[in-house]
């Protein structure tokens, strides 16, 4: 490129010495065409011209390149785009120089640029007259930054070694009102909330089609499902005929086999219902064990469309949906749910989360509601057939039982009805929940409430002393009772042998009960589990069991339990993958910091870290493990020990992203407070020392990712800024935006940036959407900046869109110009409006009244009949049906 460059400028001296001083115009107009002795000798580049140039208040002589066909080697660089901008004077010139073209500025290297001494007696001033006419300078002016913008590569390629600034992306200096070059091919341009992100091409790609406009062909399928929901749910382990245990996390209801290993079902491990779109908040099993009812809560897409609530009936063993129930018909989401026995679950009952808490009764085979009643505007924590007698439901939650019964409407839809009778507590103190009831075989039913007591009802004889409304009427009382628990009592089972298991909150404890609720065997689960939450009997004497820690527990009451699945107990934040093992690091709003095995689908090691925990990265070396937290500090721990050999705070600040250089030399630590800590690192990790702060984001620092040479990170913040920095330079901001589009980098975490552009094409053959050169819009050509040229004939008139009725320039289409009339009475004066009124009266009658400024096209044209109006910047012409002019104003 030097030898190039030194060849060009030698050949454009010698140029200059052929060419006589009479060539040179003092007026600044061209020289004719057939002037031969500015004809450039083969091999050389094009002939020169000098040109006069006013700007601002210094005139000066200045000789441009003007464009004509050469040699493709002798190129300056890329063809200049059309209708390129003006560069005023003194302006920062995007490679770092300024773009004046004084006698004493050499310019950046690269352009050739042949300079004429002022010769200020033919310099015209800057309000004097010139012998060039006013429609010349324009062109002239487009001519010479067509040049300039052609030699934008030439200069970019130098601008590293004098420390100038981005040739694309520069602002230029102070009082600049150049606006930012992007060539053809250059960058791409996205819109995210209304903010422009350029992101620039790398060199190897040579054009945009050479890019998939879809998704990549990988696929990714969902292995396994670390976690539980039971922390705030309840009644969601079941254990299906084929041995499976079916609970829900997320919007995945898991089908988990206990024993492990990979397969389907008979194989063990995981197997995963996806047919949901937001979070599964209930699950209900049909009596033939297969079919399985899960609802969701209503929520949005990702597009931020509402999704209303539904209730899915699925085939366990093909995972495929049979039956889709309530869509639209629910408020919230879907609270409880439960099939009927009696009739081999031909009906389903379903309680919303609105404020009635609606209860409705459907139709599983057709999808057809039947009955539907408010139940209370109390909290329903759980409902349920009597599996004797489908005719009767009962639903327990805050402070009360009810026991509904359902009559008629069988087959048809909303006809049935549903008539409520509250259970009594008489004697007994009224609970304020109860989250829990089973049916036991005799007819009687046992609920569990918050205060530890087991309560057996049972249907008590009409009372006709008290006749209610209609007669006497059956009531349902309290049999007996029993302290079971200390605190709330969350689950009751009911056992094929049929004593019943239930399980405690505050004392943890599983208790068997006999007849009479006798106790008959109890265990206790460890205490880092938390409370019983749920329980489902297993094969044989195993039991499962659900707990509010988000674990599952698998044993029996003899032998105990141990977890089978163990998931974190709030929003999960931190995530990092060892750099050497199928192991991976997890921390989160639970304050704990979990290490997994990908292996084995098992909790290696957790630790308490006392504060929320938001970020990890392990060292390459994989012996510690960096961890940020959400007061500014971070540490580091043994992964190994567990032990923490170091503690720095920076800050006051969250810290939202840690990541370490693939050489283990530094550390980088995004922060809230809008900077990058940069620290550097001992070999083993262990020990680290403040190296620098890379300063100039605008927004919180949200992704960054090292190169693989460990020199520069590539970050994101909260305001979608790209910036890069050279940490090894001394974390200085990388100006020069363009230089790092053929970077490597060692990861790719950042959402923005080239490598996630995928071009969207509307359709086959379409171009993506590419920016090209742009011109600034107070430095484009006058005839593009005006509305519409005062040009001679009908045929020059361009017709503006009616997009505004304010002034002349203002509106979303005052700036461009349309090919074809448009009727537009909206901007007829009002003296034509009244004396065509005025003349209508006279033939017609009365007129109708003033066309207003909102009126629609069809009603413009039934005011208007006959005419069509075209108009210019200074005339509208109004013609009649057959084309001939009628008016003039």
């Amino acid at each position: 490129m030097e030898l190039v460059k030194a060849a060009l400028a030698e050949a454009l001296r010698l140029l200059r010495l052929q060419v006589p001083p009479s060539s040179l115009q003092g007026s600044g107009t061209p020289a004719p065409p057939g002037d031969s002795s500015l004809a450039a000798p083969p091999g050389l580049p094009p002939t020169c011209t000098p040109s006069l140039v006013s700007r601002g208040t210094q005139t000066e002589t200045e000789v441009e390149l003007k464009s004509s066909p050469g040699p493709p080697g002798l190129s300056n660089g890329p063809p200049a785009p059309q209708g390129a901008s003006e560069e005023p004077s003194g302006t920062q010139s995007e490679g770092g120089g300024s773009s004046s073209s004084g006698a004493g500025s050499p310019g950046p290297p690269g352009i050739l640029r042949p300079l004429q001494p002022p010769q200020r007696a033919d310099t015209p001033r800057r309000n004097s007259s010139s012998s060039s006419s006013p429609s010349e300078r324009p062109r002239q002016k487009l001519s010479r930054k067509a040049i300039s913008s052609a030699n934008l590569l030439v200069r970019s390629g130098s601008t590293e070694s004098r420390g100038g600034k981005d040739p694309l992306s520069s602002p230029g200096g102070p009082g600049s009102r150049r606006s930012n070059y992007n060539l053809e091919g250059i960058s791409v341009k996205m819109f995210l909330r209304g903010r422009p992100i350029t992101m620039y091409i790398p060199s190897g790609i040579r054009s945009l089609e050479e890019l998939p406009s879809g998704p990549p062909p990988e696929t990714l399928s969902l292995d396994w499902v670390y976690g539980y929901r039971g922390r705030d749910s309840r009644s969601n382990l079941f254990v299906l005929r084929s041995g499976e245990v079916v609970y829900f996390i997320a919007c995945v209801v898991v089908l988990y086999r206990p024993g492990g290993g990979p397969g389907g079902p008979g194989g063990g491990g995981q197997r995963h219902y996806r047919g949901h779109t937001d979070c599964v908040r209930c699950l209900a099993v049909h009596p033939d064990g297969v079919r399985v009812a899960s609802g969701q809560t209503a929520g949005v897409d990702k597009d931020g469309k509402p999704l209303q609530p539904v209730v899915h009936i699925w085939d366990s063993e093909t995972l495929l949906k049979l039956q889709e129930i309530g869509l639209g018909a629910f408020e919230r989401g879907v609270g409880a749910l439960a099939f009927s026995a009696a009739d081999q679950g031909a009906f389903l009952c379903v309680v919303d989360d609105s404020n009635e808490h609606m209860l409705s009764v459907w139709d599983c085979s057709r999808g057809m509601k039947l009955a539907e009643i408010k139940s209370t505007n109390d909290s329903v924590l759980a409902v349920g057939f009597n599996p004797r007698d489908s005719s009767c439901i009962v639903t327990s939650g805050k402070s009360h039982v009810h026991f509904w019964n359902w009559s008629g409407g069988v087959g048809v839809p909303g006809n049935g009805t549903l008539t409520r009778k509250q259970g009594v507590f008489g004697k007994y103190k009224k609970p304020k929940f109860i989250p829990c009831f089973v049916f036991l075989p005799d007819g009687d039913i046992l609920t569990g409430d918050s205060e530890g007591n087991i309560l057996t009802w049972g249907r008590s004889p009409s009372d006709s002393k008290t006749p209610g409304r209609g007669g006497a009427k059956e009531t349902y009382g309290i049999v007996a009772q029993a302290h079971a628990h200390e605190g709330s009592i969350f689950a009751l089972c009911l056992r094929r042998d049929g004593t019943v298991l239930s399980g405690g909150g505050r004392d943890r404890r599983l208790v068997q009960w006999g007849p009479g609720l006798v106790a008959l065997q109890e265990a206790e689960i460890p205490e880092h589990f938390g409370a019983v939450r749920a329980i489902a009997e297993g094969l044989g004497s195993e039991l499962l069991v659900g707990t509010t820690k988000n674990a599952l527990l698998r044993g029996d009451l003899a032998q105990g339990f141990s977890p089978v699945i163990q998931g974190h107990t709030d929003e999960l934040w931190g995530l990092c993958t060892h750099p050497s093992q199928n192991r991976f690091l997890t921390c989160g709003h639970d304050r704990q910091l979990c290490l997994w095995d990908g292996e084995s689908h098992a909790l290696a090691w957790s630790i308490d870290l006392k504060e929320t925990g938001l970020c990890a990265d392990f060292h390459p070396s994989g012996a510690v493990v960096a961890v940020g937290l959400n007061t500014g500090r971070w540490l580091v721990l043994d992964t190994e020990t567990r032990e923490i050999v170091s503690d720095v705070i920076d800050g006051n600040e969250q810290l939202s992203v840690v990541r370490y250089s693939p050489d283990g030399l530094y550390l980088a630590i995004g922060s809230h407070d809008n900077v990058i800590y940069i620290y550097s690192v001992s070999s083993d990790g262990a020990k680290s020392s403040r190296f620098g702060r890379c300063m100039g984001h605008s927004s919180f620092i949200t992704h960054l990712d090292w190169s693989k040479d460990g020199n520069f990170i590539m970050s994101n913040s909260g305001d979608y800024e790209i910036l890069y920095w050279d940490v090894a330079g001394g974390c200085k901001q990388l100006k020069n935006r363009y230089e790092s589009r053929d970077r490597e980098w060692a990861t790719y975490t950042c959402v923005l940036g080239f490598h996630v552009y995928v071009p969207v094409r509307s359709c086959q053959g379409a171009e993506p959407h590419v920016r090209g050169p742009r011109q600034p819009r107070d430095q484009r050509p006058i005839h593009a900046r005006r509305l519409a040229p005062r040009l001679a004939g009908r045929q020059g008139r361009q017709h503006l869109p009616v997009a505004s009725a304010g002034r002349w320039g203002r509106g979303a289409g005052a700036r461009h110009a349309l090919s074809n009339p448009l009727p537009v009475p909206r901007l007829l004066p009002r003296r034509l409006i009244a004396a065509w009124r005025d003349r209508l009266a006279r033939r017609r009658g009365p007129a109708p009244p003033c066309p207003s400024l909102a009126q629609s096209p069809t009603t413009r044209g039934r005011l208007f009949p006959g005419l069509t109006s075209r108009h210019s910047r200074s005339r509208i012409f109004l013609e009649g049906a057959n084309g001939a002019p009628a008016h003039t104003v």
